[in-house]
């Protein structure tokens, strides 16, 4: 009997473990929705193509699942408005070298502080979808899309990049 109810459990935990990366996969997409959505709501917001690093940890399997999301979801180009984002992965470490990009998407589970300070020394806009990034300061702003859509924003670390939003979407946002 008790060997049943371990094959059973082993059973349940193998299809949660291929289940579970569909969730985060979906996740991750409207996150980057939302995130892209938000670039256009600066005042000088960018216009026409712009290259976004995927920051990410290479010694955690999260972290690469969601550069892997990111990079698919945004593909040859992905629009809103008149902005189109193109991507270039970015290893954690790597950021305070990194160039031609406009702005960074900041995976879960990378060191937010060391990202938020080398991306503030070369003057770039982070995002991030997990809302400790925006509350430990790595990250200007953080995107949820689920269950509902959540943004928040750094107002210390945007202005630090001279990030700054339009009357209008300052009013949908939370600001810390």
């Amino acid at each position: 009997m008790k060997r049943i109810r371990n094959a059973r459990c082993a059973a349940v935990a193998a299809a949660a473990l291929m289940v579970a990366p569909v969730f985060a996969h979906a996740d991750t997409q409207k996150d980057l929705q939302v995130a892209v959505r938000a670039l256009t709501f600066l005042e000088k917001a960018p216009t026409g193509t712009v290259v976004m690093g995927v920051v990410f940890d290479p010694s955690k399997p999260a972290s690469v699942a969601e550069k892997n999301t990111v990079m698919t979801t945004i593909g040859g180009g992905y629009s809103a408005g008149g902005l189109t984002v193109t991507a270039k992965a970015v290893e954690a470490g790597a950021v305070g070298s990194v160039s031609g990009v406009s702005v960074l998407f900041v995976t879960g589970g990378v060191a937010y502080g060391a990202v938020g300070a080398a991306a503030k020394g070369k003057n770039l806009i982070t995002i991030g979808s997990d809302t400790a990034c925006a509350t430990s300061g790595g990250c200007a702003i953080s995107v949820s899309a689920d269950p509902k859509v959540e943004i928040v924003v750094n107002r210390a670390v945007a202005s630090a990049v001279g990030a700054t939003f339009k009357a209008a979407f300052r009013m949908m946002i939370r600001e810390i």
